[in-house]
């Protein structure tokens, strides 16, 4: 099994910028890359911010905490971020052509013994892994949002994964202070298929006027132990991304994962969730991304 030195994380947004610094506080030298020059700056000053506030709390050094951030270098070139990674997990938009697109740059650009891996949250890595020529060396390695506080990693073994990249996902996952489950591919994997069906039910309760917003996410956090209800988390996770999820789900597993018209129907207002300051709620003090 090689060792892991260098891992490239390909996407700038919040599940990119927050693998990196998961990497970073790791050990790992840590490239984060991205085309648009703003999202570089953006994520270099919350991965600061992030890594103060943990020095704050007392859940890490300031001195931990200045390495880390020292490991991490910024690109906006994909070749200049992956062309010595060990290992590159890409964390771009949930839609199947732009994965294929970037898997298909690295498997050119990376070292013949670099393992890619995808953050998606529900695609195949089976139909990623096909365009390239390593398909034994690709996995899925789905973070959770926020990144820095939430411990699950979902290693997703797809229908070519060597066993030796499985074992390479998990001790970096380990590094990264995660709990791993190792999984077979499926539609959804685990978390990502429970939730977008629970997710989805809610905004079928909200459409047929059931209750509101406020008390369908009260009850199940009060009554089912939920950390987060159901419209609290779709906020936070991105109103569009649900949609794909669902979309995706529906095509593959069929009727009951139907998305919710009224989910759609905010998706086309433009009610994405907190990046873009309403969703289900509204936070007029947050910045659009």
């Amino acid at each position: 099994m090689s060792e892991v030195r260098t891992i490239a994380v390909c996407g700038a947004g919040i599940m990119g910028r927050g693998i990196a610094h998961a990497a970073a506080l790791g050990g790992y030298r840590t490239i984060l890359q991205d085309v648009i020059p703003a999202a570089l700056e953006k994520a270099a000053r919350e991965i600061r911010a992030t890594l103060d506030k943990a020095v704050e709390l007392g859940k890490t050094s300031s001195a931990d905490a200045d390495a880390a951030f020292q490991r991490i270098e910024f690109a906006g070139n994909l070749a200049d971020a992956a062309r010595d990674a060990d290992l590159v997990i890409e964390a771009v938009p949930e839609e199947m052509s732009l994965k294929i697109e970037t898997f298909t740059q690295l498997d050119k650009i990376t070292p013949p013994h670099a393992v890619l891996a995808s953050n998606t949250s529900s695609l195949s890595i089976t139909e990623i892994a096909s365009i390239t020529r390593r398909a034994s060396q690709c996995v899925g390695m789905h973070f959770f949002n926020p990144v820095h506080k939430m411990k699950l990693l979902e290693i997703v073994r797809a229908l070519e994964t060597s066993d030796a990249s499985i074992q390479i996902a998990v001790e970096v996952g380990r590094r990264m202070k995660k709990e791993t489950v190792v999984i077979k591919e499926a539609p959804g994997f685990i978390t990502s298929r429970i939730n977008a069906m629970i997710g989805n039910e809610a905004f079928y309760m909200l459409q047929e006027g059931i209750a509101s917003a406020e008390d369908i996410d009260r009850a199940l956090k009060l009554g089912l132990n939920h950390p987060m209800g159901p419209f609290e988390l779709v906020d936070l996770v991105g109103l569009d991304t649900r949609l794909h999820i669902l979309e995706y789900l529906h095509k593959s597993l069929g009727e009951k994962y139907r998305p919710c018209p009224l989910l759609s129907q905010y998706v086309k207002a433009g009610r994405l969730g907190r990046k873009a300051g309403r969703g289900v709620y509204d936070y007029p003090t947050e910045t659009k991304n």
